[in-house]
């Protein structure tokens, strides 16, 4: 990996000297002294990550933009049922499918950082892509032409023309490309200014990733509880404007202020073609045979395709010896330069382990997506049940019920901060492990807490519905059970939050080479999607299948009527299996080793 902050003309010319194909005088260094001269001139040029010296322009700028898109879509469903007098299956569906497609583009988002623009750049692009789309969304609340006009005094309502239609999914368009930028580069850049090569790096880059989490739950409650009340109670002009204005004059602003703070890591290319080289020369020679020491020098070719002088390299692994067979050396495959003839028949161990990395990972990211249906849930039917619950607090104030998931969240806002200052500490004297508990271990206790917030949901659900349905003629159908019985399912779903989606995105971005570890980052939001539509299926599924020969639906429009509890203990079910998946797979996976800081091109 090349790192653009590495500027020394001396540098340069020492290692240009060690490429020149003119026959060297008697006086010039031999190979070796050339090598160390070069590594001399490695050792003056080192790269110093600014570390936490970054940190305020990275969360600064994170949490102000975060604060300002979820600002905007926060609240957006009931701005679209209330103003546009959308149906409420459409608005739905419209928001479904625009987080849908956000989250898939992430991958394009994370491609074009990781092979032609950089993380830098592409969140700089991003930025003003996401604050063109609230400007747009923004104007639809200020400007009276964009929206349709108010219900009359008997509510009957104008829907929107196609002209405000399409003036707001040009708007949501604009602002779900600049997320497809943001979501999956902003992380994986702050871990760039740390030296990941140092246990110290590690630990900081492990600090970093809890504190990014927790100031970014924050910004969520805080919009939950301000931002939605401005729009709802005062104005969605106003609502929509403070984080616009957020966006435009603070964090694009704070971002660029700590330019030349950051170290940049400069893209290489194609990734999706190194794999493909990989792949095809491994097919090519998949009739031959390796040695039984896959590390003897001369057999394997390990040279750098670009001629870069520092670069990061995985040590070599011990798996997928089908794919190594691609950088074997066989006839007269290496040109008298040192470098491959054909990249379609010779490919480097560095492309083949980069090739490993990545699969390797995948049977554990297809574990994401059941793991987060409950999360799915949360907005829908854990809502449903707050609906008919008694949901005051004292005598006068009652609680949104959409305000539930504010408990998940304090309990990430509070759990990590404790982990990092408190637990994790007396962790690693216990497991002599530096992060305290291995990633894939947070990922199953993560598993676990899912599968527990099901079933305690469940089981409130059960007592909820029996006293609902035994008061529920006085009552309308609330059922005089406090909605703090709610409490212990979310803070199982916020412990979920912490250790298992957390721990995804720990674990991508440990384990992901790092000229990928944007692509890396974007498979979180690669489960969400995944998510949401496996919990559509199911709903769909459930929804068809139940209620037939006279008995009522799982789903029914009247909660009380329906049987939500075998729903979440149907939920259970599925997460039990998929833990089981994961434990299969988790216990055959050998973590990446620790890269190598430096390496030095020979003299060929």
């Amino acid at each position: 990996m090349v790192w653009e902050r590495i500027r020394s003309p001396n540098f340069f010319s020492s290692f240009c000297c060690c490429f020149r194909s003119k026959p060297r005088a008697h006086s010039s260094p031999s190979s070796s002294e050339a090598l160390l001269l070069l590594q001399k001139e490695v050792d003056d040029v080192v790269v110093t990550r600014p570390g936490w010296k970054a940190m305020p322009y990275i969360l600064g700028n994170e949490a102000i933009e975060k604060m300002a898109t979820f600002g905007l879509t926060t609240n957006l469903m009931v701005y679209l049922v209330r103003e546009y007098h959308m149906d409420q299956v459409f608005a739905a569906n419209l928001l479904a499918l625009w987080t849908c497609a956000y989250c898939l583009f992430t991958v394009l988002g994370a491609s074009l950082a990781d092979t032609y623009l950089g993380k830098f750049r592409t969140i700089l692009f991003a930025s003003f892509a996401s604050l063109l789309g609230m400007v747009t969304i923004t104007l639809t609340a200020f400007v009276p032409l964009l929206r349709p006009p108010p219900c009359d005094l008997a509510q009957h309502c104008i829907s929107n023309t196609k002209t405000q239609l399409w003036i707001l999914i040009m708007g949501l368009s604009w602002l779900g490309i600049g997320s497809a930028g943001i979501r999956p580069c902003s992380l994986p850049f702050g871990i760039d200014q740390f030296d990941s090569s140092t246990v110290e790096g590690r630990l900081a880059i492990h600090s970093f990733l809890n504190w990014y989490y927790t100031s970014a739950t924050l910004v969520v409650l805080i919009n939950l509880v301000f931002v939605v009340y401005i729009q709802d109670s005062v104005s969605w002009a106003l609502g929509f404007g403070i984080p616009t204005l957020l966006m435009m004059l603070c964090a694009i602003p704070l971002f660029l202020v700590g330019s030349n703070i950051y170290v940049r890591v400069k893209p290489e290319g194609s990734i999706f073609l190194s794999f493909a080289q990989v792949l095809v020369a491994a097919y090519k020679k998949r009739h031959l045979k390796l040695l039984n020491d896959e590390r003897v020098q001369g057999v394997l070719f390990d040279a750098s395709l670009d001629g870069n002088a520092v670069v990061s390299k995985l040590p070599l692994s011990t798996q997928s010896s089908f794919l190594k067979k691609a950088a074997l050396v066989v006839d007269n495959e290496l040109k008298e330069d040192g470098f491959s003839a054909n990249v379609w028949r010779l490919c480097t161990m560095q492309q083949v382990e980069d090739v490993i990395c990545v699969l390797k990972t995948l049977p554990i990211w297809a574990s994401g997506g059941i793991f987060l249906i409950p999360f799915v849930e949360e907005g829908t039917f854990m809502v449903s049940q707050a609906l008919k619950m008694d949901r005051h607090i004292g005598t006068k104030f009652q609680m949104p019920a959409g305000s539930i998931k504010i408990i998940s969240l304090s309990i990430v806002i509070i759990w990590l901060p404790l982990y990092d200052f408190v637990i994790q500490p007396a962790l690693k004297k216990i497991t002599k492990y530096e992060d305290g508990i291995p990633t894939l271990k947070r990922i199953g206790m993560g598993y676990v807490f899912s599968i527990l917030c099901m079933l305690v949901a469940g089981l409130v659900e059960q007592q909820r519905r029996a006293l609902a349905t035994l008061h529920g003629e006085s009552l309308n159908g609330v059922a005089p059970m406090s909605v703090f019985w709610l409490f212990p399912q979310l803070m199982l779903l916020g412990l979920s939050e912490v250790c298992g989606a957390l721990g995804h995105i720990e674990f991508y971005n440990r384990e992901f080479p790092e000229k990928m570890k944007s692509i890396g980052n974007s498979l979180i939001y690669l489960c969400m999607a995944g998510a949401t539509y496996l919990s559509s299926l199911v709903v769909t599924f459930v929804h068809s299948v139940t209620g037939k020969h006279g008995q009522s639906n799982w789903l029914d429009n009247d909660i009380n009527a329906g049987r939500l509890d075998f729903f979440y203990f149907l939920i259970a079910g599925l997460g039990v299996l998929n833990f089981v998946y994961f434990v299969f797979c988790a216990r055959g996976y050998t973590y990446k080793a620790s890269v190598k800081a430096v390496e030095i091109v020979p003299d060929v």
